[in-house]
């Protein structure tokens, strides 16, 4: 199935990968920043994910992605919660 959907990208032009990576990345980033002011979950699943398909087409999305990946692994999740 993966190889499938895989081989199936790649047939599409160039052009109109990136025009629907770009505009299927941005908008779940673009929720995931709005989720951080209204009330709702998933807001990093959801930035993450958004540089994830962006970084199907964009090396700056790629490149990004890994710096959010290493400052991510960073965070120990018992001094975030805590109780004090």
């Amino acid at each position: 199935m993966r190889k499938k959907i895989a081989s199936g990208w790649q047939l599409l032009p160039s052009s109109l990968r990136k025009v629907i990576a770009l505009v299927i990345g941005s908008t779940l980033i673009i929720v995931g920043l709005l989720l951080i002011v209204l009330p709702g979950p998933f807001t990093m699943p959801l930035v993450i994910g958004g540089l994830v398909i962006l970084a199907l087409e964009f090396t700056w999305a790629e490149t990004l992605l890994i710096r959010v990946k290493h400052h991510g692994a960073k965070i120990v999740p018992k001094k975030l919660f805590r109780k004090q």
